[in-house]
């Protein structure tokens, strides 16, 4: 069953036809990346498989679950996590707190987890979001969408073009690679 399927989807943003016919398809444990210019629906076709803006024709299935016509917290409850463009973290809430405003689920990803997988985000547990540098409000963002949803069902948009280098090689790398081989990513 792939976790992802998209088919001739159909959106538009009032009158404007944004997307004319896209598919996709994610297969289990699969990295699949979106590319084009500005402009071309790579968001468009994301907030079309999440609910948020529903295409107008067209298929979206979820883990072999049709979800075209489904609210977006019900297509959140299949399990697809979904980290926005721009982050929309609590400022005012610790990084703890961020942490805990997703319902509780029995899912292998913990706070704990989080904090091993970010251990930046353990050192600043206690800071406010405001307070986080935007790298580590994207962790926190990307690390709440880990902890909502359930084992292996992680689905994700990443955002920016900038590339940063770490000061210890290989450590974003790794954290990467823990993510990717939990679950099917899809990367825009």
């Amino acid at each position: 069953m792939k976790p992802i399927e998209a088919e001739g989807l159909h959106t538009f943003y009032g009158k404007s036809h944004i997307l004319h016919g896209v598919g996709l398809e994610v297969n289990e444990g699969e990295i699949v990346t979106l590319l084009g210019r500005n402009g071309a629906g790579k968001t468009t076709t994301l907030r079309s498989i999440m609910g948020l803006t529903p295409p107008r024709e067209g298929s979206v299935k979820i883990f072999g679950q049709e979800a075209s016509r489904m609210p977006t917290f019900e297509i959140a409850g299949l399990g697809i996590g979904y980290v926005p463009e721009g982050r929309k973290i609590f400022a005012n809430l610790t990084v703890e707190e961020n942490l805990k405003v997703p319902m509780a689920r029995s899912g292998s990803w913990t706070i704990e987890r989080a904090f091993q997988t970010f251990p930046r985000l353990a050192q600043r547990r206690t800071n406010k979001g405001r307070q986080l540098s935007g790298g580590e409000q994207e962790m926190l963002s990307i690390a709440r969408a880990l902890v909502l949803q359930r084992p292996d069902r992680l689905p994700r948009q990443c955002q920016g073009t900038r590339r940063r280098r770490s000061a210890r090689p290989g450590a974003r790398g790794g954290q990467r690679r823990e993510m990717v081989t939990r679950g099917p990513t899809l990367r825009l």
